[in-house]
């Protein structure tokens, strides 16, 4: 491909100019190269970014616009967006070493979410209540101020639509922290937005650390809310900086999400999901199905054909259309995801497929790794308990409905679950049992920006997505106007009649 990187500029409240913090590498990881480098945010840059954003989220001229016409920029962004998926799916798979239909998929997802805010915006009611004497009662919503959007490297274009899209038609400024591992597509973005005619200081795009610029950020009085998604030891230490200064967050985290195969289920339904669950995106993915649970009559036969299947798949380059299971994020990552198969083995695990980088020399030099399959553990084992974040699955037995129950709900983590059987009502009694936050029956990793999605527990806190996703963004203020003329009765002075 002939696409080139742009010069080292970062959007800074409006503006783009060199940032004045540690320069951040991106890494071609697929190829074990690097893509370019760029100069990140100062923590000066960030508390000018904040500055500007206050002054324009303030601004009448954005403040006092009516819903269609702020709409109309989310509108503007999702088309500019749609118009350059080629050049972002590009720059993303550079940035991410995903193949390019996944990066595709994204770009038209987040150009789709775009304009579904917009919709939303513009249909979204305030209410007039029922008064309860001789007043008018009402409940609006009002944009909260600006607001912190910190996302992960696995996802980047996607994440950052679902924040910055319900956000800005919320009525708010948004700074915008890409991880450092994939700062690129967000400032592909930054460059659409300007386009579309965004009023100048409204968003930011400041690539930095989480120890400057992400600290900053959080901590910030000017900040008025926090949306992250990322690791939950990070979206621990964000909400106890926003408990201190009583501030909402939203926090999408990890996952160990379990994946129930039932006796009666669809074999090759079953297999083709769970495939798509754990190995897509090489596995990294927070809602990845890492625990498969296979009833235990007919555990051994499925589990031989799910390796068979396994076996089949196409690890390879990014760039090249057969390919399914692409290259790790990073060199670093992919050391991580082998110190849990050498965990997973010193635990007594046997490995039926995978546990090793793949023989070709063709991809020695990228960070991949062979799709894995492990045996013989159980759900207290450590690879069992954490969210590893690559191509690894672990397959357990399950006795009936009561144990796998327990057991899928026996972790920390409660984001999403697939379900494998064709008793309608028998999913349906375990999809309401399993603590998670979304559950899938006989489908798996489905998305849609209409229905909210979050988790529970160590998988986080808040919703996104779905109509409601515009409102978590707002403030709810109830206004009381009186309609009889006349004053309160407790009021009483001399001379009253």
């Amino acid at each position: 491909m002939t696409e080139t990187f742009r010069e080292d500029l970062i959007f800074i409240g409006g503006q783009w100019r060199q940032g004045r913090g540690a320069p951040i590498t991106s890494l071609f990881a697929a190829e074990g190269v690097d893509n370019t480098t760029i100069s990140g945010a100062s923590s000066e840059d960030v508390e000018e970014a904040i500055a500007v954003a206050c002054r324009a989220q303030s601004d009448p001229a954005w403040q006092n616009l009516k819903a269609h016409e702020r709409a109309s920029f989310l509108y503007r962004i999702s088309q500019g967006i749609s118009e350059n998926i080629e050049r972002i799916a590009w720059v993303q798979s550079r940035d991410t070493s995903k193949t390019l239909t996944e990066t595709r998929a994204l770009a038209a997802s987040a150009a789709g979410t775009f304009r579904y805010f917009a919709a939303v915006l513009e249909t979204a009611d305030d209410l007039l209540t029922v008064p309860r004497g001789d007043y008018l009662t009402a409940s609006v919503h009002e944009s909260m101020g600006p607001v912190a959007a910190i996302t992960p490297w696995n996802s980047p274009i996607a994440s950052d639509a679902q924040k910055v899209a319900p956000a800005l038609a919320a009525g708010n400024a948004v700074l915008l922290k890409p991880s450092s591992w994939s700062p690129l597509v967000s400032l592909e973005l930054a460059r659409i937005i300007e386009e579309a005619g965004l009023p100048a200081g409204l968003f930011s795009v400041l690539p930095g650390s989480g120890r400057e610029v992400g600290n900053l950020l959080v901590e910030h009085p000017d900040i008025q809310k926090v949306s992250f998604t990322g690791g939950t030891v990070t979206g621990k230490r964000i909400a106890h900086s926003a408990a201190e200064k009583l501030m909402p967050v939203s926090l999408e985290l990890g996952g160990k999400s379990p994946t129930i195969v039932f006796e009666d289920c669809d074999v090759d339904l079953a297999i083709a999901g769970i495939l798509f669950g754990i190995f897509s995106s090489t596995g990294q993915s927070c809602i990845a199905g890492s625990r498969l649970f296979v009833h235990e009559s007919i555990f051994d036969r499925f589990v031989s054909r799910l390796v068979e299947a396994t076996r089949a798949l196409s690890v390879g380059h990014p760039f090249d259309a057969d390919t399914q299971v692409s290259s790790m994020v990073h060199l670093e990552h992919r050391q991580s995801v082998e110190a849990y198969v050498e965990l997973a083995r010193q635990e007594g695990g046997t490995i039926l497929t995978g546990g090793r980088r793949p023989d070709s020399k063709t991809l020695a030099g990228g960070a991949y790794y062979m799709p894995t399959i492990i045996s013989g553990l159980d759900n207290a084992a450590q690879v069992c308990r954490e969210e590893i974040f690559g191509p690894v699955l672990v397959v357990m037995p399950f006795s009936d409905e009561a144990d796998v129950i327990a057991q899928a709900n026996d972790n920390h983590y409660g984001l999403a679950c697939g379900i494998w059987s064709r008793d309608h009502p028998k999913c349906w009694r375990v999809a309401r049992a399993i603590r998670a936050g979304t559950v899938w029956v006989n489908t798996y990793k489905q998305f849609s920006i209409s229905t909210p999605f979050g988790g529970d527990g160590a998988s986080g806190m808040g919703r996104e997505k779905g109509r409601a996703g515009l409102r978590a963004y707002q403030r709810q203020k109830s206004i009381y106007e009186d309609m009889s003329g006349r004053p309160h009765p407790w009021a009483r002075w001399p001379g009253d009649d």
